[in-house]
């Protein structure tokens, strides 16, 4: 069920914004790992990195090549992992053993 300003027409937010909120539980009163949760959770969100980007006004040109450079480095992304699912190419080394 849509909310009722999207039933109505009017647009308050583009869709990809309705998303549950972020929520970080404190356990134990430990609030310092609850911020190390919270950082992380942002920084996986790209909350950081949108930060940065709105410092400074971003010319249509500069916005078209990153978006442009972005998309190349998913699609690069994905067709890596495809190919290491593939057994194309070797999976990276896991980070426990160093």
């Amino acid at each position: 069920m849509r909310p009722a300003a999207l039933r109505s027409g009017r647009t308050v937010m583009p869709l990809q914004e309705w998303r549950l909120p972020l929520q970080v539980f404190v356990r134990d009163n430990n609030v310092d790992q609850a911020l190390k949760v919270l950082k992380k959770k942002l920084q996986r969100e790209g909350l950081f990195r949108e930060m940065k980007r709105r410092r400074a006004y971003e010319k249509p040109s500069e916005k078209k090549a990153r978006e442009r450079n972005e998309g190349i480095r998913r699609m690069r992304k994905a067709a890596r992992k495809l190919a290491q699912r593939e057994g194309l190419i070797a999976k990276p080394r896991s980070r426990a053993g160093r």
